[in-house]
């Protein structure tokens, strides 16, 4: 490839994720799925490549509260942990734009879903049962993952969630392959999904007038 073919190849793909920060204006790009789809790992390199803080709700959570999420869950229930979930996940996405990675259940909060939609676009990273398993068997921090056995919970993790995920904005194949391919993936859902919106808004504002 010859150093000018580079150097427009370069600049092309900065234009385009130029065009997406813009489209952008104070939204977020919000990341749901379950545990392991790998939303953090993926969120952290598509905040790279867009130039763009981020910020993980989990995170977030335990600074605010001063616990871990498995000490806010064996002292509090899950209840309490969702509410303040819900809380933080607001305050965050007021703090657009951001690449925003949110705990499994955080998107089945009708007040989450709603202010995700308002404030956010969503991706769903959504992975089949084997990819989940794989990833998740690595670790031990997950309080729902605690209360049976991996697969199981996990299969009823898929079958209550994934109808509510499938709402979100944008949906994204997770599976084995570098997180990079994932990144691009997402990159080019942003893609398609911003440029029908710059469509379908003209219309939108020549009803409402």
């Amino acid at each position: 490839m010859s150093l000018g073919l580079a150097e427009r190849k370069k600049e092309k793909k900065e234009r385009r994720l130029t065009s997406i920060r813009e489209a952008l204006g104070s939204r977020s790009i919000v990341l749901i799925g379950l545990m392991g789809a790998g939303k953090t790992a993926v969120g952290k390199r598509l905040a790279a490549r867009l130039d763009l803080p981020f910020i993980d709700a989990d995170s977030e959570i335990e600074l605010a509260a001063g616990q871990t999420i498995s000490e806010i869950f064996a002292e509090h229930g899950e209840p309490y942990f969702r509410s303040g979930e819900a809380k933080v996940i607001a305050r965050l996405l007021r703090g657009g734009p951001e690449v925003l990675a949110t705990g499994g259940g955080a998107y089945m909060d009708a007040r989450t879903r709603a202010n995700i939609k308002a404030q956010g676009i969503s991706v769903w990273l959504k992975a089949e049962l084997p990819v989940l398993l794989h990833r998740v068997r690595r670790r031990d921090h997950r309080p729902l993952l605690n209360t049976g056995a991996p697969d199981a919970v996990m299969r009823e993790l898929m079958k209550k969630r994934y109808p509510v995920y499938a709402e979100a904005d944008i949906t994204v194949e997770s599976r084995d392959v570098p997180h990079d391919v994932i990144v691009s993936d997402v990159v080019e859902a942003l893609v398609r999904f911003l440029d029908d919106e710059a469509k379908t808004a003209p219309r939108h504002r020549g009803k409402s007038e």
